[in-house]
Formats: C-alpha cells, sequence, structure tokens
C-alpha cells in the first residue's frame, strides 16, 4: 500500500485492523486532532442531552456537531479526505477510540505502536 493515509487511496482496508493505522496516519495534526476531540465530546454530550430531555432536535445535530468539527480538520487542516466515506462505523467507532486514548494519555505511544510520526 502507497500513498499517504486518508487521502483518497484506493486500497479499501478489509479488516478493522489495516484501518485503525490507516485512521492514525489521516489524523497526524494536533489541530486536526483537536478538532475531532471537540466535534465527537459535543456529539456525545448532544446525544446525551436528547436522551436526558426527549429533545429529537439535540440527536439531529450531534452529528451535525461531529462531524462537521472532524471535516473541517481534514479538508482545512490535513488536507485528507475523511475516512467516514469508506467505512463510517469504523470511521465512528476509531473518533472514540483516539479520543479515548488521548484522555488516558496513550494517543502518543499507539502512533508510536504503528510506527506513525504526529506532527
Amino acid at each position: 500500500m502507497t500513498g499517504r493515509a486518508g487521502s483518497g487511496m484506493h486500497h479499501r482496508p478489509a479488516r478493522y485492523a489495516e484501518f485503525w493505522p490507516r485512521y492514525l496516519g489521516a489524523h497526524r495534526s494536533p489541530k486536526s486532532r483537536a478538532l475531532h476531540f471537540a466535534g465527537t465530546s459535543l456529539a456525545v454530550a448532544l446525544l446525551a442531552g436528547a436522551v436526558a430531555t426527549a429533545d429529537w432536535r439535540l440527536a439531529v445535530a450531534a452529528p451535525i456537531a461531529g462531524y462537521g468539527a472532524a471535516w473541517a480538520g481534514h479538508y482545512l487542516v490535513e488536507g485528507n479526505r475523511p475516512e467516514t466515506f469508506g467505512h463510517p462505523f469504523w470511521s465512528l467507532f476509531s473518533d472514540l477510540r483516539m479520543l479515548s486514548l488521548w484522555l488516558l494519555g496513550r494517543l502518543a505511544a499507539e502512533f508510536r505502536r504503528h510506527g506513525i510520526e504526529p506532527n
């Protein structure tokens, strides 16, 4: 596999184990990751609010907030195509996984483990 991770490469990973390093490679910039973390956190908060208040508008706003921030990180900061289009569920899971690793202070080690140099 050649090319820049997340740049719309022709190879589509068949297994999540192939997808995850590609996903990490598409999130090298700390600015992009910050946008992802903010968007993912806001989306989770909006979904929790929707459940707590039974307000469907919060549920509608959740993916708009989450994807809007994440896609801004890809298009404006990283200069690549979001992985959401090829593997939407793996991408969502990976957003939550990356946020969790960051909150636990283990994200840098995960980049190193996969031989990816973050910016």
